[in-house]
């Protein structure tokens, strides 16, 4: 829907507490919608959305040509708008700024137009109806919970803001129409990420948090108050504030073109870049961009080192994301550094100044001798989850316990064992569930969509929005003679058009059961399963499944994560996850059942697939009863339909089989630990082809 900002009273711009840098890089981007727009990433409740609808009220407004559904400068028309051609004016109606707000579950046709087929074919007239891009153009277009939108979807909204223009085409029928927009998407990373590509494509990005202190939050709370008690009287109260925002933002506007980017401030921006090892050029493009705007903002005419600084901060951080499970961030003393080294030899502070104040003795540099902050570790260096040191540091999770004498303790696994850091992640095989759903778009198993390839055509229900060409021409053929056809075109009605029936691939709840029982063996095997399940999840992201966790050991299972778009989530529970104890594999089980029961309900289009990690073993406090209740609560599951696959953890020269037992019991296939790789089921494959 659109929002006309001066039919309602929104929350003032200026009146959002604290939030520097959100509403920095939204003004940076009002000034020069090139730099690429926002993403806003951050926990709940922190004004995200409200800060974002209250910008385009201070947005300047905008003189449109009366009656063109496109918003065209009466000044320099689009010569290609749908709705002209349109002579150019001086001037025209001028209406504010519009903020668009895109759904999570907008369809294409609803986000880039759609053309009306039957017209098309049985009248021959390009009858185009515009979607949100159009009605976003010289506006904001926001895009709340972005993570969650269709990966097409977004490469839509990408691609239409880099170039400037939407295009549309159906079956050789193709508009084109003019969408320059100021894209804001909002996230809560703990519904799950974006994918590193799609995170490039966004040209700022900032992390929001709730302020801790409490003066400020009370602050929050009382504009609040007053905003929900008299809507009119609080803006009223923030109008100059509001009136100045806007000038100064027009005026950055008219500065803008203006500005010089020096040769020295290029190489600044190109040092930083390099400095973070940044994949691509679009870094530097963007940080260029935001360092001109940001010079505009503060009224110089040329870019500073300080614009440099603030555009890195911006423009960097989402870009150093190496693989889905690292956190965004930049190093503070890193850009220093890179700012330092970039700066021309005789202007930067001699080593003699008492007054240096560079990046490594005095205030913008941080503490002087010995009181620096150490230096990042090396890339090729692993870190564990939430800053423990990696496997290969000492003291890390993977160094064996010590006992009061300093030598090692027995490799046996005890009931409080302390966490076992994953090996390193593999590219894992597809797990498919079978059959032909109908669920959300995603990369897993075979469905129903509106993307894919064609595998058939039926008559439409409603509009067409998928023609099946050759269906309709087969349709239509037999009543070429009886219709009076006489030149070399078709006649076509309405019946005679097909939908093309689609198939394509779906996301799925992939949700992994995983025993962290003494039984699993040594650290060292541990290790190997938690490095499987990771590759698991990393296969779950890239296919765009919701996961969830579930972990059983010592006396009962518990949820580790609930049902989940957070794979990173997963990744930090599974990492922290202690080992030892018994295996109540019944009460792992169960706890599965319950949570893809409710999930069901939640949630009835996307189908489950069950992921149980073990070696089948099950002890508790019945003994030997243990394996007959792990074997109903399978066949409860196996009962609901429920896909599943048993990984076989068990090693050693003499092996149970009771993984497989399992896998049978639960009616789904069992795959050895070292058959998940993708590897080595080629190397299977290649083996078994040359047999």
């Amino acid at each position: 829907m659109t929002r006309a900002p001066c039919s309602r009273m929104t929350y003032p711009f200026s009146a959002v507490v604290g939030m520097d840098d959100m509403r920095l890089a939204l003004l940076l981007n009002a000034v020069s919608p090139a730099v690429g727009g926002v993403l806003v990433r951050g926990e709940k409740g922190t004004a995200k959305s409200t800060t974002v609808r209250a910008l385009a009220a201070v947005l300047p407004p905008v003189a449109v040509v009366p009656g063109c559904r496109f918003a065209c400068d009466p000044a320099a028309p689009d010569p290609a708008c749908p709705d002209g051609p349109h002579e150019p004016t001086a001037g025209g109606p001028v209406r504010p700024a519009r903020l668009v707000e895109l759904p999570v579950g907008a369809s294409e046709d609803r986000v880039v137009g759609s053309l009306d087929l039957e017209r098309a074919l049985t009248e021959g007239v390009k009858a185009f109806e515009p979607g949100l891009l159009a009605a976003a153009h010289r506006g904001v277009l926001y895009v709340d919970e972005v993570n969650l939108l269709h990966d097409h979807l977004v490469d839509l909204l990408l691609d239409a803001a880099a170039m400037g223009t939407a295009y549309v085409e159906r079956e050789g029928v193709s508009v084109r129409h003019a969408a320059r927009f100021l894209l804001v998407g909002t996230m809560n990373p703990e519904e799950g990420e974006l994918r590193p590509q799609l995170l490039d494509r966004f040209g700022l990005t900032v992390e929001v948090a709730a302020p801790r202190d409490p003066a400020e939050r009370a602050e929050v709370v009382r504009r609040r108050f007053a905003s929900d008690a008299d809507p009119a009287g609080f803006a009223a109260a923030w109008s100059a504030q509001e009136s100045a925002l806007a000038d100064r933002i027009a005026d950055a506007r008219a500065r803008l073109p203006h500005v010089v980017l020096s040769d020295a401030a290029l190489r600044q921006v190109t040092a930083v870049c390099a400095a973070f090892d940044v994949d691509g050029l679009r870094a530097d493009l963007v940080t260029a961009r935001a360092a001109i705007a940001h010079a505009a903002w503060s009224g110089r005419d040329e870019v500073t080192e300080d614009d440099v600084r603030v555009a890195a901060r911006l423009a960097l951080p989402h870009r150093r994301r190496r693989n889905p499970f690292d956190a965004p961030g930049l190093d503070e003393d890193t850009l220093d550094q890179a700012l330092a080294d970039s700066r021309p030899e005789d202007d930067g502070p001699h080593d003699d100044d008492p007054h240096d104040d560079g990046p490594d003795g005095g205030p913008d540099g941080g503490p002087g001798d010995g009181g620096s902050t150490p230096p990042p570790p090396p890339a090729g260096a692993r870190e564990g989850q939430n800053g423990r040191p990696g496997p290969e540091e000492p003291g890390g999770p993977t160094t064996a316990p010590r006992g009061e004498g300093g030598g090692s303790t027995s490799a046996a696994p005890a009931p409080d064992q302390a966490a076992v850091a994953p090996s390193d992640p593999f590219r894992a095989r597809r797990l498919e569930v079978p059959g032909l759903g109908a669920g959300a778009a995603g990369r897993r198993s075979r469905a129903r969509s509106e993307r894919g390839r064609v595998v058939g055509s039926t008559r439409p229900t409603g509009a067409v929005t998928r023609l099946h060409l050759t269906g309709t021409v087969l349709a239509a053929a037999p009543h070429q003679r009886a219709r009076g056809r006489s030149g070399p075109g078709l006649r076509i009605v309405r019946e005679d058009l097909r939908q093309a029936t689609l198939e394509g691939r779906e996301g799925n709840l992939v949700l992994f059961v995983v025993d962290a029982s003494g039984s699993m063996g040594s650290r060292a095997r541990m290790a190997a399963v938690k490095g499987a399940v990771l590759s698991l999840l990393l296969d779950a992201y890239q296919r765009r499944d919701k996961v969830g966790l579930v972990t059983f050991r010592g006396a009962a299972a518990e949820v580790a994560l609930p049902p989940t778009w957070s794979v990173d989530a997963a990744a930090a529970r599974l990492a922290e996850l202690p080992t030892g104890g018994r295996t109540p594999l019944a009460a792992g089980l169960l706890k599965a059942h319950d949570v893809l029961r409710l999930e069901r309900i939640r949630d009835p289009q996307r189908r489950p697939l069950l992921v149980v990690v073990t070696d089948g073993r099950a002890t508790g406090a019945r003994g030997s009863a243990s394996l007959a209740d792990a074997s109903a609560a399978a066949a409860l599951l196996a009962a609901t339909g429920t896909p599943a696959v048993v990984v076989d953890c068990e090693s050693g020269p003499v092996r149970l089989g009771l993984a497989a037992t399992l896998g049978t019991a639960l009616g789904g296939q069992t795959l050895r630990l070292e058959e998940l790789a993708a590897d080595a089921l080629a190397a299977t494959v290649r083996s078994a082809r040359a047999a």
